[in-house]
């Protein structure tokens, strides 16, 4: 097998990816406006090419083999890599316009990302930004197979090298300390009082009493979070809401006594909400950006990276101690 010879063509990634997506190779020829004989003689060709079988026919249409479960994770990048390309060439050409995908992660860019957008709207108006919310096993693959061209939010320990060996490059933007969010007006906030009072701090133990909204199992934060309790010798509240939607969390603080983790920037400015005086000394948020290490960046994307610097050395200085993120890149 050579995919280097000459005989590989794009027209047979875009066919293979079709066949993926629909399960059939009518209804992938329909989508690229084939005819079935030319999409059936294009598989034949990818698989010639290959020397293994991609598909394995079945009644209903088209299951992938392992081989093609492989490949089409490669088609997707290299399709995705050169319509990255036509967006810098148009960018080069035209200047303002273009497109940007950002990936963001549970309450990565709820103060951040939007300031950083707005900045980058107002700059660039005919420039289109898609922002994509998920969780890490989700927003990692889709950023390596090329469907975002960064991810904003929490960085740290990544999966491994992705496909095709292409590495994940991570910059920490700043530190921002994590809170137990509570709605204004909440019992514990009657509890709670200043060293030497009349009675004793609000402590972690006392906010078992009410329900929570814990962040999902794929989230490091929670992954801290559950370290913490066994550090304290208690275990996760039974009593629990597991989401990763900020919108969800608020909605559910504001109409019930539930306990919440919420990063302290987005506290901030919500009168509606307050931090508990509890410390949560090993629990944290380091914000930063995350890219494909070897993609090329599209003039779209460096205008994005550009706000974020900007808008992130002003959120520094408003964090305790300067919250020092770094301007160096950490690549994993």
């Amino acid at each position: 097998m050579d995919l280097l010879d000459g005989r590989l063509k794009f027209r047979h990634l875009t066919l293979l990816i079709a066949v993926y997506e629909h399960g059939s190779v009518v209804r992938a020829a329909e989508s690229l406006h084939l005819t079935q004989p030319a999409a059936t003689r294009t598989l034949r060709e990818l698989e010639a090419v290959a020397e293994l079988p991609l598909f394995t026919r079945v009644p209903r249409g088209m299951l992938p083999s392992v081989y093609g479960e492989a490949l089409v994770g490669h088609a997707r990048a290299v399709v995705a890599e050169v319509r990255r390309a036509e967006e810098h060439l148009t960018g080069l050409r035209q200047g303002r316009d273009g497109t940007v995908t950002v990936g963001t992660l549970l309450a990565g860019a709820n103060v951040l990302l939007p300031r950083a957008v707005a900045r980058l709207k107002r700059e660039r108006p005919r420039l289109t930004v898609v922002v994509r919310e998920g969780t890490v096993d989700v927003l990692h693959p889709a950023l390596l197979g090329g469907e975002l061209d960064v991810i904003v939010g929490r960085v740290g320990a990544v999966p491994g090298d992705g496909e095709g060996g292409e590495r994940l490059r991570q910059r920490v933007l700043y530190r921002e300390p994590i809170r137990l969010a509570v709605r204004a007006g909440h019992p514990l906030l009657g509890e709670a009082r200043p060293h030497g009072g009349d009675a004793p701090e609000v402590t972690l133990t006392d906010a078992l009493g009410h329900p929570w909204i814990l962040p999902v199992e794929q989230t490091a934060l929670r992954q801290e979070l559950a370290a913490l309790f066994v550090d304290r010798g208690l275990s996760l509240p039974v009593d629990r809401v597991e989401c990763t939607s900020i919108l969800t969390m608020r909605a559910l603080l504001l109409q019930t006594d539930m306990v919440a983790l919420l990063p302290e920037l987005v506290l901030r400015d919500d009168e509606h909400l307050a931090a508990l005086p509890v410390e949560l000394p090993s629990v944290g948020r380091t914000v930063g950006v995350t890219e494909a290490a070897h993609r090329t960046r599209t003039p779209a994307l460096e205008a994005l990276l550009r706000h974020l610097d900007e808008e992130a050395a002003l959120l520094r200085a408003s964090l305790p101690g300067g919250s020092a993120g770094g301007s160096g890149a950490l690549l994993l």
